[in-house]
């Protein structure tokens, strides 16, 4: 069977479909699975072990006639039979369409919008809360359901090399935390001075220092506030790819920042993450799994790009106490988790030897 996953855009969207692209393996594991990403997107899925075959499309291909009959060239040297739009858009609904997939799933309304209800065929009305249990629901036509979740975010020698370079030349390896100040929408941005006064709370009270993640000039810029105004408890993260910047964060005790892909990358790799909310529901967005938290105080109503465009009220009303508590409530539950993986085994032991 020859299997299409089709979700185009936004790291952390690509993220939450992991574990999509996990289980098919799992349950049809002699499938060919193909994802069709553009190229921010599929950076984090190059390299990944359950799947075949992964083709990038330049950002707004649909508007180049070559660069559809290009796409559709490719999809089709290998037919397609099932296809699934993670996406719920038009332009998604129309990789599956150009597929030639019989079978192609994808979101009943409202989580499939524009013309995608009527380019896929088999239309699937989620009931979960979460977007990575939303995903995993389109699955149920090809008879998987309820899998296990995995994310198996591929690891590269080169990337662990570099990572513990500057984790050495820092001196950053009995831990450390990372802060990520940037998010895709300014509603969606904490106030970088607030970063500044976590930083400088994790090193003053917990002893941690931080490391300030971006990407681009003007995150570069805000990161470079934080440090200036931290202390001197934080370090300025190197430019990373995005394989980089997941090895920095598994590396990490701790990440802290808004609803963005760095985020949802942390939580995949396994570090506890702090997540800040405003414009988008936590519940629906948050960072998955447990040991998490999500800090939301208000939610936005009203269409995406009205929540786009909104202030950033509901980020500011987080107040940097928030932060620091959801901070320590992380930590001393790992303090307590290491004291039961190390501490307690041990003196077993010795009881057990004294006896």
């Amino acid at each position: 069977m020859n299997v299409l996953i089709v979700r185009l855009s936004a790291i952390g969207d690509a993220v939450h479909g992991l574990p999509v692209l996990c289980a098919l393996r799992e349950f049809l594991p002699t499938a060919r699975l193909t994802w069709v990403a553009e190229e921010r997107a599929a950076a984090i899925l190059s390299g990944h072990k359950d799947l075949d075959r992964l083709i990038v499309v330049p950002r707004r291909w649909w508007r180049s006639p070559s660069a559809i009959l290009k796409l559709r060239r490719e999809l089709r040297q290998f037919p397609q039979e099932v296809s699934i739009d993670l996406q719920g858009l038009t332009k998604s609904a129309a990789v599956a369409r150009l597929s030639g997939a019989d079978l192609r799933i994808g979101f009943a309304k409202p989580e499939g919008r524009e013309l995608s209800r009527w380019l896929n065929n088999r239309l699937i009305k989620t009931t979960a809360a979460h977007v990575v249990d939303r995903y995993l629901e389109l699955l149920e036509p090809l008879g998987i359901s309820r899998p296990p979740v995995r994310f198996d975010v591929p690891r590269r020698p080169a990337d662990e090399t570099t990572i513990s370079s500057f984790i050495r030349q820092r001196g950053l390896g009995s831990g450390f935390v990372v802060l990520n100040p940037g998010a895709g929408w300014p509603s969606k941005r904490w106030p970088t001075e607030r970063y500044a006064a976590v930083a400088r709370y994790l090193g003053q009270q917990r002893h941690l220092q931080t490391v300030v993640v971006w990407a681009g000039a003007q995150e570069r810029a805000w990161a470079d506030q934080i440090i200036t105004t931290s202390g001197g408890v934080a370090h300025m993260a190197p430019q990373t790819s995005l394989s980089e910047l997941g090895e920095l964060c598994r590396r990490a005790r701790l990440f802290v920042g808004s609803d963005t892909g760095p985020l949802h990358l942390a939580a995949a790799v396994g570090t506890q993450c702090v997540g800040l909310f405003g414009p988008m529901p936590g519940s629906r967005n948050g960072p998955y799994g447990e040991g998490h938290i999500t800090l939301q105080k208000m939610c936005l109503e009203g269409s995406s790009r009205a929540r786009r465009t909104a202030s950033d009220e509901s980020m500011r009303a987080i107040t940097v106490e928030d932060v620091t508590t959801a901070c320590d409530q992380i930590l001393d539950q790992q303090l307590i988790d290491w004291s039961a993986d190390c501490i307690l085994p041990y003196f077993s032991d010795q009881t057990a030897a004294a006896a």
